[in-house]
């Protein structure tokens, strides 16, 4: 933290004009310049990953360089958790100044939700704490507002007393879609959801393989088969998982999904969970896999992630993600891709514009689009601040004002997702 601050704080006006900057911290965002960047200087903070839970166990500080998985394996032994990411791969950093989608989250919001303070360092070099009792506005804006206001380098999160839970994942024959896709919009419009329950339903093409669904459940206490999921559960099984285990061991699990070396892309949309527009999905993602069968090593996956009130609206005036006017159910969605050639990059950056496209264009004329976009699964090309909402938006650029008066994380940190102008 030290020599960030102190590179900063070095820099003459001029220099500092001129200079482009990256922040890499233990690593989200997929696409080329989110964290790197060419002739300029970038920031690694893989070497801030301490862990240290306070001594009274209610709080755990972080170093953002940090991965889940590293996170984990210190507080799964303690019988302690926090309500971090779901692959032990990700990075702290990114994944909360994102907002961060958690196993938790319906007992404790989204992972930025339960940030009790960052640590910043400013565009000037000084360094900030931002919580409820000092620079409170920061903290607001920096649960959902990305790398545009300092270079975060440490995190302290609540913790809460957790032991073994139980999940893994299902594969199941894409026959089975319709029952898939219903269970889903029971699942995420119950009016007893239940808080322990955790839930994606991916369908995906392998090259070579074929396409199957994959379902991810988690359910957060250490009891088998819940009555919440026995509709996914009852339908045929090809293969399952499921167990009673460790987060650690299923975090491991889930980021097996995403292995390193592949190019990649992701994207996303929301819309409330209606059958109608989850059948569309389905079906606009399976005529999709025509145009890209023939790319090497491709994999082509869409991912169905319930987003109920009991996760968003739980601190939804303390974040920046613009849903405290929202009551419906909803669905995240997101597109994944990886293949081999770089020589495929168009044709798969171009397929997943135009089906993100056609189905939010079919989720308007059904009346269920619903405009937010969760930054950290947003492509290169969408704008997640954007779709926070003007209220947000504005509040959002007063912060920045206030905090880096330059707008140096705005023109000489390009990476990432920016403020509108």
């Amino acid at each position: 933290m030290q020599i960030i601050s102190q590179s900063l704080a070095v820099l003459p006006a001029d220099e500092r004009a001129a200079l482009h900057v990256a922040v890499r911290s233990g690593g989200h965002l997929q696409f080329a310049g989110a964290a790197n960047i060419q002739n300029g200087i970038t920031f690694d903070l893989r070497g801030l990953s301490g862990i240290e839970v306070s001594s009274d166990r209610s709080t755990v500080s972080v170093g953002v360089g940090a991965t889940w998985g590293d996170v984990y394996a210190q507080l799964d032994p303690m019988g302690l958790m926090v309500a971090g990411g779901r692959a032990a791969q990700v990075g702290v950093g990114g994944l909360t100044v994102g907002g961060g989608v958690s196993y938790f989250s319906p007992r404790y919001g989204w992972t930025c939700d339960s940030v009790v303070s960052f640590e910043v360092v400013l565009a000037n070099g000084t360094v900030v704490e931002a919580n409820e009792n000092h620079n409170s506005d920061l903290l607001w804006a920096l649960r959902g507002g990305s790398n545009n206001f300092g270079i975060v380098t440490r995190i302290d999160l609540k913790v809460f007393e957790q032991g073994l839970i139980w999940g893994g994942s299902v594969y199941n024959d894409v026959s089975t879609i319709q029952q898939q896709l219903q269970s889903l919009v029971n699942f995420t419009t119950a009016d007893d959801y239940d808080e322990y329950a955790s839930l994606i339903v991916s369908f995906g093409y392998a090259a070579g393989q074929g396409s199957a669904i994959v379902n991810s459940i988690e359910y957060t206490k250490p009891v088998e088969n819940p009555p919440v999921f026995q509709p996914f559960t009852q339908i045929p099984q090809l293969a399952s998982t499921l167990r009673i285990t460790s987060v650690a061991n299923i975090t491991a699990e889930q980021g097996s999904f995403s292995p390193n070396g592949l190019r990649q892309l992701t994207a996303t949309t929301t819309y409330a969970a209606d059958v109608r527009i989850l059948q569309t999905t389905y079906d606009l993602w399976n005529s999709s896999i025509q145009t890209i069968q023939n790319v090497t090593g491709l994999v082509w996956s869409i991912s169905l992630e319930p987003l109920p009130p009991i996760i968003y609206a739980r601190a939804a005036a303390s974040n920046a993600l613009g849903l405290s006017n929202t009551t419906e159910a909803l669905v995240i969605v997101e597109l994944t891709a990886t293949w081999s050639s770089e020589e495929d990059d168009q044709v798969m950056d171009s397929t997943a514009r135009s089906y993100i496209a056609s189905l939010e264009s079919t989720a308007k004329d059904l009346g269920v689009y619903h405009p937010f976009q969760y930054l950290n699964y947003a492509g290169s090309w969408q704008d997640p601040i954007v779709s926070y909402g003007s209220d947000s938006v504005e509040r959002l650029k007063a912060v920045s004002h206030e905090w880096d008066p330059t707008g140096f994380f705005q023109t000489n940190v390009p990476g990432g997702f920016k403020l509108p102008k």
